[in-house]
């Protein structure tokens, strides 16, 4: 069986690998992950946002080695991930265009949000 601290592990290293991915994600789903038309390169925005979340996905990664040590990181990704995530849902709802997110990169926020918050919120004890 895992425990918390294994658990809060695994999540950090798969959800900092998908934040690495989100350039990719935006080429095969473009609808659920891109907030432009084109190619993803084409965008200034959308480049500026895969630099900072492949960013975070590096340090997260990083943080796996000892989360307790990392908590002001993992609590940053939570935070911003419920904010980035509430932005997403209400700016997803004014045009036919930007609904698939409501499917695509507002839920994947929430479920980091949510599975890192749970993992960390307290603590083993040793």
């Amino acid at each position: 069986m895992f425990t918390r601290t294994k658990l809060l592990q695994i999540a950090l290293v798969l959800f900092g690998v998908v934040f690495c991915l989100v350039y990719p994600l935006a080429i095969v789903w473009p609808s659920g992950w891109a907030w432009h038309v084109g190619a993803p390169y084409e965008s200034d925005y959308f480049m500026m946002i895969v630099g900072v979340y492949a960013t975070l996905g590096v340090f997260l990664v990083l943080a796996a080695r000892n989360p307790y040590a990392n908590l002001s990181l993992i609590w940053f990704t939570v935070a911003s991930s419920v904010v980035h995530a509430a932005i997403m849902a209400a700016q997803s709802m004014h045009g036919e265009d930007h609904m698939g997110h409501l499917m695509g990169d507002v839920p994947a926020l929430l479920l980091v949000a949510v599975v890192l918050g749970a993992l960390a919120a307290s603590p083993e004890k040793k």
